[in-house]
């Protein structure tokens, strides 16, 4: 689980394929805090760190992780948004996002507002996702609230700290931005709560595992999905 909040800048240095598979070699101020078999978000994307370097670190995607991102597209010197676990003993300052991504959305159109960037985004309606307004999503694993929420597209605002923190300020018309699932507001009236209904009962799940099924089922009533489960 990730929160949404970026925490560092990575840089893409090199690509190697093996198989189906594509390994991704990064360097960031966070490497030398990583180990090995540790959960990563690359711009929303959960990686796993499989190997350490003098330099950066390693991770691998599968194919199911090419064809579902925009990972494919990566060129070396990319700049990608960094996000470790979250821990489970302080503030969760974000959103509670899966790393598990949704889908590819594309960008419309940007306006600069003259203190926030308005970012109108499309994505393919056909496959069930929805937006809900003043709803919750991320896109390249930022936690962002969407508004002019409509089949097959939304706006997003991004302030000016985030603009320059994470990698948005590079962000072009028509960029492919992954659009991962995120937890956010609940709606009763939005279409397709069975769906949202199943993942409050995989929390819940979740929940008793750690022994604090009380406490965490408050949380729980507060958060629904605003994106599809696969």
């Amino acid at each position: 689980m990730f929160t949404g909040i970026i925490e560092a800048i990575g840089t893409l240095s090199q690509i190697t394929t093996e198989g189906t598979n594509t390994h991704f070699y990064f360097s960031s101020s966070l490497y030398s805090e990583l180990k090995v078999d540790q959960s990563l978000a690359h711009d929303g994307v959960c990686l796993t760190v499989v190997e350490i370097t003098s330099d950066g670190y390693r991770v691998t995607a599968i194919d199911e992780t090419l064809q579902k991102t925009n990972l494919s597209s990566w060129k070396v010197g990319k700049k990608v948004n960094l996000e470790r676990c979250m821990a489970a003993n302080g503030r969760f300052d974000g959103h509670i996002v899966q790393g598990h991504v949704d889908q590819i959305g594309t960008i419309q159109r940007i306006v600069d507002q003259d203190g926030s960037w308005l970012v109108d985004v499309s994505y393919d309606a056909s496959l069930g996702n929805v937006t809900v307004e003043k709803g919750s999503i991320t896109l390249n694993g930022t936690s962002l609230t969407c508004f002019n929420s409509a089949p097959g597209a939304f706006s997003v605002a991004i302030i000016p700290y985030t603009y320059e923190f994470t990698n948005f300020h590079e962000l072009k018309w028509t960029a492919k931005r992954n659009l991962p699932k995120t937890l956010g507001p609940k709606n009763t009236n939005l279409p397709g709560l069975p769906l949202i209904r199943k993942l409050s009962l995989k929390l819940e799940t979740i929940e008793r595992t750690m022994n604090k099924r009380q406490h965490f089922k408050v949380g729980c009533k507060k958060f629904a999905l605003v994106a599809r489960s696969n």
